[in-house]
């Protein structure tokens, strides 16, 4: 990507550990790439994450395995069917909350443990997105929470030309999500993405600049 920011140095000898959120067609998967091709960053998403820990054989899974024994998401091999899961659980609140108390302790533990490692490596910064990131209470852990930005309007075109979703769909999502003002009032940044990328990287530059001697 053009405009690519140099991180040659930083203030002190800290890593710093940043978590990006917003809501869904804010485009945080751009944001994302461009951090990954900065030297000395890693970027985690919770979703892989999860997934990892839901694979056969893990803790995770094995408690997964006795509370949801009886539901149809079971493949002939012992994964999880995703699309038949994501039916269960957004069809039944108390199911998913069930998932979540499992998953999402399990994701926490990962994601502080990536965190003690990454230090000792000396990583300049570490990244994770996560859609319930203010949610789940990581502004506890991470050093600041950036929020990814684009209008309601920019979002919904990305929707429907990205995943084809209707309108009914879109709105159903809006209204599951935090509103803009919560999330502006937990993060410490704000990337403006409703525009052109070079607009994003110019954000993100500005952002990261505090960090540069």
């Amino acid at each position: 990507m053009t405009g690519m920011m140099r991180i040659d140095d930083r203030k002190g000898n800290s890593m710093i550990f940043i978590g990006i959120t917003g809501g869904v067609g804010a485009g945080k998967s751009a944001v994302l790439s461009y951090l990954r091709e900065l030297d000395g960053v890693r970027v985690m998403l919770s979703d892989e994450i999860a997934h990892e820990l839901m694979e056969p054989g893990s803790d995770c899974y094995n408690r997964l395995k006795e509370l949801f024994a009886e539901e149809p998401i079971w493949l002939e091999d012992g994964h999880f069917d995703r699309p038949a899961l994501a039916g269960v659980i957004f069809s039944n609140d108390k199911k998913r909350e069930l998932l979540n108390e499992v998953v999402h302790p399990a994701v926490k533990e990962y994601v502080l443990n990536a965190v003690k490692e990454a230090k000792k490596e000396g990583l300049f910064m570490l990244v994770l997105e996560a859609a319930l990131l203010i949610e789940e209470g990581y502004g506890e852990i991470c050093d600041e929470l950036w929020y990814i930005y684009a209008s309601e309007e920019v979002r919904r075109k990305r929707l429907k030309s990205s995943r084809g979703y209707s309108d009914e769909k879109i709105d159903s999502i809006f209204a599951s999500q935090l509103k803009e003002a919560e999330y502006r009032r937990h993060c410490k940044e704000v990337i403006d993405n409703d525009g052109d990328i070079e607009n994003t990287i110019a954000s993100i530059n500005k952002a990261l600049s505090k960090y540069k001697e």
